[in-house]
């Protein structure tokens, strides 16, 4: 059986075509770093010991304006929960029966909390605020379970200080 010449040729086209993509290993996208300060500007891996942590500083006070205006609307007032988890609370519930599992009461370090409310919130515009908000944000929710003072000024110094209360639930896998 021999084929027409108008479904030879389509036949050629389509297998040019297929030989073209699989020559390419990657579909170019974006442009490279060109310079170190552009990957600096992307590297912003934070460290349990704060290595990494921005200059600047917050308070709750500042924390609780910021956080009605930009977080509120999904975490709730007081951070209790809303559209997304709650922050706060249930501190002591993880051996209970309903272990709940908040910033507050799960997670082992308070850098986590400034490194993920630099990179992910609010969620609509990450990375668009300063450090000193991300300070007063981590400040604020830090004191709605008593975990810092209400009155301390957090900073790169002493954030790395905070005791979380389930610091010692998880197992290090990269021991001192």
């Amino acid at each position: 059986m021999f084929m027409d010449s108008r479904t030879y040729v389509f036949l050629v086209l389509i297998l040019a075509n297929a030989v073209s993509y699989a020559e390419t290993d990657y579909q170019p996208l974006g442009k490279p770093a060109s310079e170190l300060s552009q990957q600096q500007q992307w590297n912003l891996s934070i460290s349990p010991d704060g290595t990494g942590l921005p200059s600047g500083s917050g308070t709750a006070a500042r924390g609780a304006e910021i956080f009605a205006v930009q977080c509120a609307v999904c975490h709730g007032p007081g951070a209790i929960g809303a559209s997304a988890d709650p922050l706060v609370g249930e501190v002591g519930s993880l051996a209970s029966e309903y272990p709940e599992k908040t910033v507050n009461s799960y997670w082992p370090y308070a850098t986590t909390l400034f490194d993920y409310i630099r990179r992910a919130m609010p969620l609509g515009a990450p990375f668009s605020l300063t450090a000193d908000e991300v300070y007063s944000l981590s400040a604020y929710i830090l004191s709605q379970d008593g975990i810092i003072p209400s009155d301390i000024e957090l900073n790169q110094h002493n954030l790395p200080k905070v005791t979380m209360p389930n610091r010692g639930g998880f197992i290090t896998i990269y021991p001192d």
